[in-house]
């Protein structure tokens, strides 16, 4: 019987080691790989083709919810379960637009997470608590694996990404070889932004990025 393929992705070594522990000490499970970062996820699920990918939704580079999206149109038939420390309705609707059909607080993660990857790998929604009646709205009407929204309506993907790398603090530079992008590309987007949100600093970025859960405080 084909084994039950899981890709994690977490910027701490700790709870990476803690998750991987629990999963493989189930028959028939094997973590295939370990990503630090959203952006490494999203390369890291491209390669391997996981079933399950198990994505915290603060991380550095690209956070959970871009690299959600991402993975979610690079191979649809995985199944994505977010980890978060935080529960709003906010984010509960932006995890599900993203394309993700499970989601556990981290303070719940011992007690929920072998039910909740064993649900996904069945392709059934695995969500608890206050986020039970988000997601029953969303799923009832229909809602689809929708990888091009976003929480930030107003900004586009690539304008996502380059706020929260501008926000960790990367130099337009820099941001550029991340990208593979050309720094004009990179300034255009810049200009874009701040137009399209009224913003005048780069501590309003931090701001804006902290409220729609780009980063985190």
């Amino acid at each position: 019987m084909k084994s039950l393929q899981i890709l994690i992705a977490d910027d701490h070594e700790l709870v990476r080691k803690g998750i991987r522990a629990v999963l493989e000490n189930q028959p028939g499970w094997k973590v295939c790989g370990e990503a630090i970062n959203g952006r490494q996820a999203v390369e890291m699920a491209e390669q391997l083709g996981p079933d399950v990918i198990v994505v915290d939704v603060t991380m550095p580079e690209l956070n959970g919810l871009e690299a959600t999206r991402q993975i979610c149109k690079a191979i649809p038939q995985a199944e994505v379960l977010i980890l978060t420390m935080h529960e709003s309705e906010k984010l509960l609707s932006e995890i599900v637009a993203a394309g993700a059909h499970g989601y556990i607080l981290k303070a719940n993660t011992s007690r929920l997470l072998v039910a909740a990857v064993a649900a996904l790998a069945q392709h059934q929604p695995f969500f608890t608590g206050k986020s039970l009646e988000v997601m029953s709205g969303h799923l009832d009407h229909g809602t689809k694996r929708k990888c091009a929204t976003g929480p930030v309506p107003h900004l586009t993907a690539r304008e996502r990404e380059i706020v929260q790398l501008l926000v960790e603090g990367q130099t337009n530079k820099a941001v550029a070889v991340t990208l593979g992008v050309s720094i004009k590309t990179v300034d255009a987007h810049r200009a874009n932004v701040m137009h399209k949100l009224d913003l005048r600093s780069v501590a309003d970025l931090v701001r804006y990025a902290v409220r729609n859960q780009i980063i985190e405080a």
